[in-house]
């Protein structure tokens, strides 16, 4: 318990008004350390989020999403008015972070005893020239998630000024101009002492510790871990050599739980970028399992049966299933389902619990109409904790050695052996947010990479509003289980399932490409899945990494061989020219001189007015 006298007021935001699992949990381990817990909500608040916010918080001050966090905070001040008076401290708190990954106590008891008008968790050095202005300096400052201010500076004629004369906040930059980056520097010039629990200083030369030593953070006892580095531009910590995979593992290595920050993060990041930023593709062993054989999962495979001779081996793949599944077959007639029963009978395969073949009303829309129209009823059965989704691929439009490896591409990174169709199942049961797993995106004869939304991304955008689905959609490919294959837990299908979808809506035979329903469906699976707080992985098993890293190292090497700098200079070096629409080779000879030899243009240019 703290020996002063301390209220904090936190601030919330969420687009869907919904109170991710990590805030009560933070809460809860601060009300020891605060007398008082007001909680302002910018925007929406639904009343499970109410209920959860009323059992770990004295009040609940709801308010128009208006001033982002700085107008909240200045609502909430003025709406606590004399009351302040009551308190030794006040901290200023947002929800853009998680906590605490280390214990609150230490970090109390050292800035309890510190002789400060004002405090922060971390700070930003110095940046010339100021980034939000192009000139001057943008001077060190505590960083806004978390600011202490002592009764010494809250009663004070300065502090009441400050908030007075603060302008209208319109934007996020404002936000930062007006308020985070002047507010140290501020209150320093006026005579107050401030410092950061854990200064930049003790992280040279880095300027954003935060962010670009979270890790270090941690080890030094910092509780709290910043939301950022696992929504930001991959790029960028590609660039700083920042891997957000083992930023996770250590914020989490005492303690913290783990699935609250897949739950936030699934839910406000784009799927991609937070799959990039966490590393969250697993490569499975094909010859040692890791699961928990005690707790079996229900499974049923879905598998669609256009092909019957291809039904051999997709028995053999579910074979390999160790708990067995419960299989329906789809399948578009009835002489093909005479076959497939036939099959099924013959070989009488103990992990085939049991076994139904459904014929479908219509073909339209292969083995997505399947799904999500003639096995609607399975997904939306609470009977199963997991569903695999297969289909016979043949692809003969794609040629036979391209169609052979997509095919294999699928089949073999979703059970290539028994040992490894258990370590699939064992990844569900330590991750009870993990949503779907699928292969890695198709890239090796197939011109997927940066352009695998195709024509499906304005539908896309239509059918999440449709669905209800927030999730962010990459600007590049999506993440998405291209095959249309997969292992998933059937509440992350729910948003997909529950709608009543019609056979008219897909395309006919003939007509099936992009832009139609199912290729617009395979692309947001992780979407909807990440509306719902779930996450999803890729898996591959070693073969295939060793062959698809390789080709990528050389696409990538050949991309951007003539492009000088590190992935995120590049990539901004070369989307100018990607946006140009079908240049002449003049108009790509023109961009390629000035963007990359501007000295040359210039001397060309002035021996060219010499000569006239």
């Amino acid at each position: 318990m703290s020996a002063l006298r301390r209220a904090i007021l936190y601030l919330i935001y969420d687009e869907r008004g919904s109170i991710d699992d990590y805030i009560p949990y933070k809460l809860e381990r601060l009300r020891p350390f605060a007398e008082r817990i007001i909680i302002i909500v910018n925007g929406k608040l639904d009343d499970a989020g109410r209920m959860r916010l009323t059992k770990v918080s004295d009040e609940i001050w709801q308010r128009e999403n208006v001033g982002f966090d700085v107008g909240g905070f200045r609502e909430g001040l003025s709406r606590l008015g004399s009351e302040i008076a009551d308190y030794d401290e006040i901290i200023l708190m947002n929800y853009t972070w998680f906590g605490p990954v280390r214990p609150f106590e230490p970090l109390f008891e050292r800035m309890d005893a510190a002789d400060l008008d004002f405090w922060g968790l971390t700070d930003h050095g110095a940046v010339t020239p100021d980034p939000l202005t192009g000139t001057g300096t943008m001077p060190d400052h505590l960083q806004s998630h978390w600011i202490a201010v002592r009764r010494s500076m809250f009663l004070s004629d300065a502090w009441r000024r400050y908030w007075d004369e603060m302008p209208d906040i319109t934007s996020y930059h404002d936000s930062i101009q007006f308020h985070e980056a002047r507010f140290t520097s501020h209150f320093r010039a006026a005579g107050f002492r401030g410092e950061a629990a854990f200064p930049h200083q003790d992280y040279a030369p880095l300027l954003h510790p935060a962010f670009e030593a979270a890790s270090q953070l941690i080890d030094d006892g910092c509780p709290a871990l910043k939301r950022r580095p696992l929504f930001h531009d991959p790029l960028y910590l590609d660039r700083e050599g920042l891997i957000g995979r083992w930023l996770v593992e250590a914020a989490c290595a005492e303690g913290y739980p783990m699935p609250f920050i897949w739950q936030s993060m699934a839910q406000s990041a784009a799927p991609r970028v937070l799959y990039t930023n966490a590393a969250m593709m697993e490569i499975l062993s094909e010859q040692v399992s890791d699961w928990d054989e005690e707790r079996p999962p229900r499974i049923a495979a879905i598998t669609h049966i256009y092909y019957p001779e291809m039904a051999d081996e997709l028995l053999d793949r579910l074979a390999l299933v160790s708990p067995g599944v419960d299989l329906v077959v789809t399948t578009s007639d009835d002489e093909k389902a005479g076959i497939i029963r036939a099959l099924i009978a013959e070989r009488a395969d103990p992990g085939i619990l049991s076994s139904e073949v459904r014929i479908t009303a219509a073909n339209r829309g292969r083995d997505q109409s399947a799904f999500y129209i003639t096995c609607r009823d399975i997904i939306l059965d609470d009977r199963y904790d997991l569903v695999i989704k297969l289909h016979s691929k043949l692809s003969p439009q794609d040629g036979p050695n391209r169609g052979e490896f997509f095919r294999r591409q699928q089949w073999d990174n979703l059970l290539p052996t028994r040992a490894y169709a258990e370590n699939v199942i064992g990844m569900f049961q330590r991750e009870p947010g993990l949503g779907v797993v699928f292969p890695p995106m198709i890239h090796i004869g197939f011109p997927t990479m940066g352009n695998a939304w195709f024509t499906n991304r304005k539908p896309a955008e239509a059918l999440c509003e449709r669905l209800g689905i927030h999730t962010p959609l990459e600007e590049g490919s999506p993440l998405a289980p291209f095959g249309g294959m997969f292992v998933a837990r059937p509440e992350a299908l729910r948003l997909l399932a529950a709608e009543e979808w019609r056979f008219d809506e897909y395309p006919a035979e003939g007509e099936y490409g992009d832009g139609t329903l199912s290729h617009v469906q395979e692309r947001i699976v992780a979407h909807a899945a990440a509306e719902l707080g779930y996450h999803s992985r890729t898996i591959a098993n070693r073969e295939y990494a060793a062959i698809s890293h390789t080709m990528l190292e050389y696409k990538l090497d050949q991309t951007v061989r003539d492009v000088p700098g590190y992935g995120y200079d590049q990539v901004h070096a070369l989307r100018p020219f990607a946006r140009l629409t079908h240049p002449s080779k003049r108009a790509v000879i023109s961009y390629y001189l000035h963007r990359f030899h501007p000295r040359l243009v210039a001397a060309a240019a002035k021996f060219l007015r010499r000569r006239t």
